[in-house]
């Protein structure tokens, strides 16, 4: 799939004339408008060569820490955290290699927050709670120069998920009761990650752009922080196995179902399916009286869910025929 950025390359090189480029943008755009709305393309690899480049730098990341280690953990993060942008700024800016700049946004961050982490927890009279605070907030600011740089798609998401440890770290140090209501606060945050990621998708509704890629990530973090609350609270995994408690999962799960036709996005379905088979397992067993009740509800939620793959846009058609306009006008159209 290829990219403004990857034509624009093309054209500065002289590979191709505007003028072949500007059709080959018009075949293009025919041609994702056609396939890409209801398939939830992303780009993920670009060939063999992304894993190539991603072990070769994963093995001089890692190499690194572990060379400088016993001189100081510190400034092992540090270079590490270096090497991941220095990496990027060849294989992501200038060869638009799409797995390398998934991996070496994720070390970059990562590398930032465990290296002030490591600074952070070492001072005197400072709190776990507090090195969290400190780190996570640079580790979000860091994702935000990241973004500015290379704009990797998955950086807003990563950039979120800092800004969320955060701003959990701030509320624990100023609120320690707030641990009581952890399950609360994410579900919020997950709610806000949905929000920030429909407001992406809302921009690009035909999925032709790399807001697309951004709103995709983005429902990826929400769906758990959204999902796992909602059915913790069931108190399922926990030895709850009431039936009505197994009913309102199933009801939850096709919910959640319909939230994931609507907005064309897979997450919600797949973040949610071990809850859901957990509590038809247990009907099931409990009810039915089957042994076998795990591998009976595999082989009906698999059925059921390969049987919407393949109606998926008949019936998001019909889901969003009853939709209000000002809704549908937000949600990709049905091709």
């Amino acid at each position: 799939m290829y990219t403004d950025e990857d034509l624009n390359y093309a054209v500065k090189k002289g590979v191709f004339t505007d003028t072949a480029v500007n059709e080959f943008r018009s075949l293009l755009a025919t041609e994702k408008h056609t396939s890409s709305v209801d398939e939830e393309n992303f780009r993920l690899i670009g060939g063999f060569n992304d894993i190539f480049v991603v072990i070769a730098c994963m093995l001089l990341l890692f190499s690194s820490i572990w060379v400088l280690r016993p001189i100081s953990d510190t400034l092992a993060m540090l270079v590490f955290a270096i090497l991941s942008w220095w990496l990027a700024e060849f294989f992501v800016l200038k060869r638009k290699m799409a797995l390398p700049a998934i991996t070496l946004l994720l070390s970059f961050v990562g590398g930032v927050f465990w290296c002030v982490f490591s600074i952070t927890s070492s001072v005197p009279y400072f709190s776990l709670q507090a090195a969290s605070l400190i780190a996570a907030a640079v580790a979000t600011l860091s994702a935000y120069g990241h973004w500015r740089r290379f704009k990797v798609p998955i950086t807003v998401a990563v950039g979120m998920g800092a800004l969320f440890v955060f701003l959990l770290s701030l509320l624990l140090v100023v609120f320690p009761t707030a641990k009581e209501s952890l399950l609360i606060i994410l579900f919020l945050c997950g709610i806000a990650a949905f929000s920030l990621a429909m407001y992406w998708d809302a921009s690009d509704t035909q999925r032709m752009t790399r807001r697309s890629d951004v709103a995709f990530w983005l429902h990826l973090l929400s769906a758990p922080l959204i999902i796992h609350p909602i059915f913790s609270n069931l108190g399922i995994l926990n030895g709850n196995d009431s039936l009505i408690s197994m009913l309102v999962v199933v009801v939850l799960y096709l919910l959640m179902t319909s939230i994931s036709i609507a907005v064309d996005r897979r997450a919600f379905m797949v973040s949610s399916l071990m809850y859901v088979m957990y509590a038809v397992s247990a009907i099931i067993e409990n009810y039915g009286g089957i042994g076998y009740s795990f591998a009976l509800t595999g082989v009906l939620i698999g059925g059921g869910l390969l049987l919407l793959s393949a109606k998926w846009h008949f019936i998001r058609a019909q889901l969003l025929s009853v939709l209000p306009i000002s809704i549908r006008s937000y949600l990709p159209k049905v091709k």
